[in-house]
Protein backbone atom coordinates (compact mmCIF):
# COMPACT_ATOMS: atom_id res chain seq x y z
CA UNK A 1 0.00 0.00 0.00
CA UNK A 2 1.40 3.39 -0.93
CA UNK A 3 1.86 5.77 2.00
CA UNK A 4 -1.06 8.20 2.00
CA UNK A 5 0.27 11.57 3.13
CA UNK A 6 -2.80 13.79 2.92
CA UNK A 7 -1.74 15.41 6.22
CA UNK A 8 1.46 16.58 4.52
CA UNK A 9 0.07 17.75 1.18
CA UNK A 10 0.33 21.56 1.04
CA UNK A 11 1.65 21.48 4.60
CA UNK A 12 -1.73 20.32 5.83
CA UNK A 13 -3.33 23.64 4.83
CA UNK A 14 -6.72 23.74 3.06
CA UNK A 15 -6.51 25.07 -0.49
CA UNK A 16 -10.04 24.70 -1.93
CA UNK A 17 -12.40 27.61 -1.35
CA UNK A 18 -16.03 26.57 -0.89
CA UNK A 19 -18.20 29.48 0.19
CA UNK A 20 -21.54 27.84 0.99
CA UNK A 21 -21.72 25.60 4.05
CA UNK A 22 -24.15 23.25 2.25
CA UNK A 23 -21.69 22.85 -0.63
CA UNK A 24 -18.84 22.29 1.79
CA UNK A 25 -20.78 19.58 3.61
CA UNK A 26 -21.58 17.91 0.28
CA UNK A 27 -17.89 17.72 -0.60
CA UNK A 28 -16.91 16.49 2.85
CA UNK A 29 -19.66 13.86 2.82
CA UNK A 30 -18.36 12.47 -0.47
CA UNK A 31 -14.80 12.68 0.84
CA UNK A 32 -15.85 10.47 3.75
CA UNK A 33 -17.38 7.93 1.37
CA UNK A 34 -14.48 7.92 -1.05
CA UNK A 35 -11.78 8.26 1.57
CA UNK A 36 -9.73 11.31 0.50
CA UNK A 37 -9.70 15.02 -0.06
CA UNK A 38 -11.61 16.51 2.86
CA UNK A 39 -8.53 18.11 4.40
CA UNK A 40 -8.08 20.21 1.27
CA UNK A 41 -11.20 22.27 1.96
CA UNK A 42 -11.29 25.73 3.53
CA UNK A 43 -14.55 26.91 5.06
CA UNK A 44 -16.08 30.11 3.72
CA UNK A 45 -13.23 31.02 1.36
CA UNK A 46 -13.53 32.39 -2.17
CA UNK A 47 -16.39 32.16 -4.62
CA UNK A 48 -17.24 28.52 -3.90
CA UNK A 49 -18.43 25.61 -5.97
CA UNK A 50 -21.78 25.48 -7.75
CA UNK A 51 -22.96 21.97 -7.00
CA UNK A 52 -26.40 22.36 -8.57
CA UNK A 53 -29.56 20.58 -7.52
CA UNK A 54 -29.22 17.38 -5.46
CA UNK A 55 -29.10 14.26 -7.59
CA UNK A 56 -31.34 11.28 -7.03
CA UNK A 57 -29.65 9.00 -4.54
CA UNK A 58 -27.02 10.82 -2.51
CA UNK A 59 -23.57 9.63 -3.50
CA UNK A 60 -24.69 8.62 -7.01
CA UNK A 61 -22.47 8.59 -10.08
CA UNK A 62 -22.95 12.31 -10.81
CA UNK A 63 -21.94 13.21 -7.24
CA UNK A 64 -18.92 10.93 -7.44
CA UNK A 65 -17.84 12.44 -10.75
CA UNK A 66 -18.27 15.99 -9.48
CA UNK A 67 -16.15 15.13 -6.45
CA UNK A 68 -13.49 13.75 -8.80
CA UNK A 69 -13.81 16.81 -11.03
CA UNK A 70 -13.08 19.11 -8.09
CA UNK A 71 -9.86 17.22 -7.39
CA UNK A 72 -8.96 17.22 -11.10
CA UNK A 73 -9.39 21.01 -11.16
CA UNK A 74 -6.97 21.21 -8.25
CA UNK A 75 -4.41 18.90 -9.88
CA UNK A 76 -4.55 20.71 -13.22
CA UNK A 77 -4.13 24.10 -11.53
CA UNK A 78 -1.26 22.82 -9.40
CA UNK A 79 0.80 21.63 -12.37
CA UNK A 80 -0.02 24.67 -14.52
CA UNK A 81 1.14 26.96 -11.72
CA UNK A 82 4.26 24.90 -11.09
CA UNK A 83 5.27 24.97 -14.75
CA UNK A 84 4.90 28.75 -14.88
CA UNK A 85 7.42 29.07 -12.03
CA UNK A 86 10.18 27.60 -14.22
CA UNK A 87 11.54 25.36 -11.46
CA UNK A 88 12.42 22.37 -13.63
CA UNK A 89 14.07 21.63 -16.96
CA UNK A 90 15.28 18.79 -19.15
CA UNK A 91 13.66 15.38 -18.78
CA UNK A 92 11.83 16.46 -15.61
CA UNK A 93 10.19 19.29 -17.53
CA UNK A 94 9.10 16.89 -20.29
CA UNK A 95 7.50 14.51 -17.78
CA UNK A 96 5.76 17.19 -15.70
CA UNK A 97 4.45 18.89 -18.84
CA UNK A 98 2.91 15.60 -19.98
CA UNK A 99 1.37 15.06 -16.53
CA UNK A 100 -0.06 18.59 -16.65
CA UNK A 101 -1.58 17.90 -20.07
CA UNK A 102 -3.09 14.65 -18.73
CA UNK A 103 -4.74 16.45 -15.81
CA UNK A 104 -6.20 19.08 -18.12
CA UNK A 105 -7.61 16.29 -20.29
CA UNK A 106 -9.07 14.61 -17.19
CA UNK A 107 -11.01 17.80 -16.40
CA UNK A 108 -12.49 17.79 -19.90
CA UNK A 109 -13.30 14.06 -19.78
CA UNK A 110 -14.98 14.11 -16.38
CA UNK A 111 -17.04 17.16 -17.33
CA UNK A 112 -18.25 15.30 -20.42
CA UNK A 113 -19.18 12.24 -18.34
CA UNK A 114 -21.23 14.34 -15.92
CA UNK A 115 -23.14 15.87 -18.84
CA UNK A 116 -23.58 12.43 -20.43
CA UNK A 117 -25.36 11.32 -17.24
CA UNK A 118 -27.63 14.37 -17.37
CA UNK A 119 -25.86 16.20 -14.54
CA UNK A 120 -24.28 19.62 -14.24
CA UNK A 121 -20.49 19.75 -13.81
CA UNK A 122 -19.29 21.71 -10.78
CA UNK A 123 -17.54 24.99 -11.41
CA UNK A 124 -13.84 25.32 -10.75
CA UNK A 125 -13.35 26.18 -7.07
CA UNK A 126 -11.27 29.02 -5.74
CA UNK A 127 -7.77 27.60 -5.27
CA UNK A 128 -5.19 29.12 -2.95
CA UNK A 129 -1.84 27.38 -2.54
CA UNK A 130 0.34 28.00 0.55
CA UNK A 131 3.13 30.51 -0.10
CA UNK A 132 5.98 27.98 -0.06
CA UNK A 133 4.36 25.41 -2.37
CA UNK A 134 6.53 26.46 -5.31
CA UNK A 135 9.55 27.84 -3.45
CA UNK A 136 11.97 25.39 -5.13
CA UNK A 137 12.13 22.27 -7.28
CA UNK A 138 12.42 19.85 -4.39
CA UNK A 139 9.31 21.19 -2.65
CA UNK A 140 7.31 21.22 -5.88
CA UNK A 141 8.20 17.62 -6.80
CA UNK A 142 7.64 16.29 -3.28
CA UNK A 143 4.23 17.97 -3.12
CA UNK A 144 3.41 16.60 -6.56
CA UNK A 145 4.34 13.08 -5.45
CA UNK A 146 2.18 13.26 -2.32
CA UNK A 147 -0.64 14.86 -4.30
CA UNK A 148 -0.62 12.11 -6.91
CA UNK A 149 -1.07 9.54 -4.14
CA UNK A 150 -4.24 11.42 -3.21
CA UNK A 151 -5.47 11.16 -6.80
CA UNK A 152 -4.79 7.42 -6.98
CA UNK A 153 -6.55 6.80 -3.66
CA UNK A 154 -9.50 8.93 -4.75
CA UNK A 155 -10.22 6.92 -7.86
CA UNK A 156 -9.73 3.59 -6.14
CA UNK A 157 -12.10 4.73 -3.41
CA UNK A 158 -14.77 5.55 -5.98
CA UNK A 159 -14.74 2.24 -7.83
CA UNK A 160 -16.92 0.42 -5.30
CA UNK A 161 -19.49 3.25 -5.36
CA UNK A 162 -19.96 3.61 -9.14
CA UNK A 163 -23.11 2.10 -10.66
CA UNK A 164 -22.72 2.86 -14.38
CA UNK A 165 -20.52 0.50 -16.37
CA UNK A 166 -19.44 3.32 -18.69
CA UNK A 167 -18.47 5.54 -15.76
CA UNK A 168 -16.64 2.66 -14.07
CA UNK A 169 -14.62 2.04 -17.22
CA UNK A 170 -13.71 5.71 -17.53
CA UNK A 171 -12.76 5.98 -13.85
CA UNK A 172 -10.58 2.88 -14.11
CA UNK A 173 -8.82 4.33 -17.16
CA UNK A 174 -8.10 7.62 -15.37
CA UNK A 175 -7.00 5.76 -12.24
CA UNK A 176 -4.45 3.88 -14.32
CA UNK A 177 -2.98 7.13 -15.59
CA UNK A 178 -2.95 8.63 -12.08
CA UNK A 179 -1.02 5.56 -10.89
CA UNK A 180 1.54 6.13 -13.64
CA UNK A 181 1.87 9.75 -12.53
CA UNK A 182 2.43 8.64 -8.94
CA UNK A 183 5.12 6.19 -10.03
CA UNK A 184 6.93 8.80 -12.12
CA UNK A 185 6.86 11.40 -9.34
CA UNK A 186 8.03 8.86 -6.75
CA UNK A 187 10.98 7.98 -8.98
CA UNK A 188 11.87 11.66 -9.52
CA UNK A 189 12.19 12.27 -5.77
CA UNK A 190 14.08 9.02 -5.12
CA UNK A 191 11.10 7.13 -3.71
CA UNK A 192 9.61 3.72 -4.49
CA UNK A 193 7.48 3.87 -7.68
CA UNK A 194 5.75 0.54 -6.92
CA UNK A 195 5.65 0.02 -3.13
CA UNK A 196 2.89 -2.61 -3.09
CA UNK A 197 1.52 -5.32 -5.43
CA UNK A 198 -2.11 -4.29 -4.76
CA UNK A 199 -3.49 -0.76 -4.45
CA UNK A 200 -5.69 -0.08 -1.44
CA UNK A 201 -7.48 2.89 0.08
CA UNK A 202 -7.61 4.16 3.62
CA UNK A 203 -10.60 3.36 5.84
CA UNK A 204 -13.10 6.10 6.64
CA UNK A 205 -11.91 6.24 10.25
CA UNK A 206 -8.30 6.70 9.16
CA UNK A 207 -9.30 9.54 6.86
CA UNK A 208 -11.36 11.25 9.57
CA UNK A 209 -8.35 11.19 11.89
CA UNK A 210 -6.17 12.67 9.15
CA UNK A 211 -8.47 15.51 8.10
CA UNK A 212 -10.00 16.64 11.42
CA UNK A 213 -7.09 18.98 12.33
CA UNK A 214 -7.56 20.90 9.08
CA UNK A 215 -11.32 21.51 9.20
CA UNK A 216 -12.66 24.78 10.56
Amino acid sequence: MRPFKNNRVFGGEPVLGIAKETDRRAFLRMAGLVGVGAGLVAGGVGSGIAWGAPQAGDGGDVDILNFALTLEFLEADFYATGLKKGLINGRELELITEIADNESSHVTSVKALVKQLGGTPVNKPTIRFPGDTFKDKATFLKTASNFEEVGVTAYHGQVALIKSGAVLGAAASIAGVESRHAAVLAALIGGNPFPAPIEKRRSKNEIVNIVKPFLS
